[in-house]
């Protein structure tokens, strides 16, 4: 068994470490420059590769002279880098943190289901409704075109601005993919249920309704009782607490980044 590991640690040292650092490497590589793309550090980036290029190829050649100014502007450049660029610099660790790699070794820190939860609570003490839907496997396009496109970051502000009347958008849905706001206004299908027709509103039968023909969860905010329920698979559960909500909602999330199957019916 020693001459085992002993045959594999060689063959470590001497092939695989070297193919896992190139690997390595390149990824980094290619994660800072795709997170990079589009923003103005693209361009001096590349600047600063062809600058190392030239200060190679003169080392490389002889230029003592071209050589020399480049090795100078290395030592005092680094340091007037990191000076310049630091908003960049906390944009590109910032983006680094909400990858997965983080997501694996940190427990994560849903910052917009309590903007969701804190919007709930506000639109409930102001007295108004709200019907909120995230989307999960199956898709919701159909109803996702029928309100107004918005792809927009989740914030408290933005989802009370929605649901706030005369808001032209406050009757309909939001749809949420992911943690973004794809849609508002949505149109959903009513459920025909014979409890829901009689004893429930449209808000509440949009919320069951939409959840029999997708696995999306919908959470409903009554205007009229300022009770907060959840919908999935065609059940409603009604009354529950800020707290209760953020538990599944935190649920929910977990499971579908871990990659799970299955939902713990709430």
């Amino acid at each position: 068994m020693n001459q085992f590991f002993k045959i594999l640690l060689d063959f470590w040292r001497t092939y695989l470490v070297h193919i896992v650092d190139i690997v390595v490497v390149a990824f980094l590589v290619y994660k800072v420059l795709s997170i990079l793309k589009g923003t103005r550090t693209e361009n001096i980036l590349r600047g600063i590769i062809i600058l190392l290029a030239v200060t190679l190829i003169s080392r490389f050649l002889g230029l003592k002279v071209l050589f020399w100014i480049l090795k100078g502007f290395w030592v005092a450049g680094i340091v007037a880098l990191v000076i310049v660029f630091q908003p960049e610099l906390r944009f590109l660790l910032s983006q680094i943190g909400k990858g997965k790699v983080s997501r694996f070794f940190l427990k994560r820190g849903y910052s917009f289901i309590d903007e969701i939860i804190d919007a709930l609570i506000e639109l409930k003490n102001k007295g108004h409704g709200a019907l909120i839907v995230f989307e999960f496997e199956i898709g919701l396009r159909n109803y996702i075109d029928t309100g107004i496109r918005l792809n927009s970051e989740i914030s408290k502000e933005l989802l009370v601005s929605i649901f706030t009347p005369p808001s032209p958008l406050h009757d309909g849905a939001v749809i949420i993919r992911g943690e973004k706001i794809i849609s508002a206004s949505c149109i959903l299908p009513l459920s025909n249920e014979p409890g829901a027709v009689e004893l429930l509103g449209t808000r509440h039968r949009a919320a069951i309704g939409i959840t029999e023909v997708s696995d999306c969860l919908s959470i409903v905010l009554s205007e009229e009782t300022g009770a907060i329920s959840i919908a999935r698979s065609g059940k409603l559960k009604k009354n529950l607490s800020p707290e209760e909500i953020k538990k599944v909602l935190y649920q929910l999330y977990n499971e579908r980044v871990e990659k799970k199957v299955g939902f713990e019916q709430v």
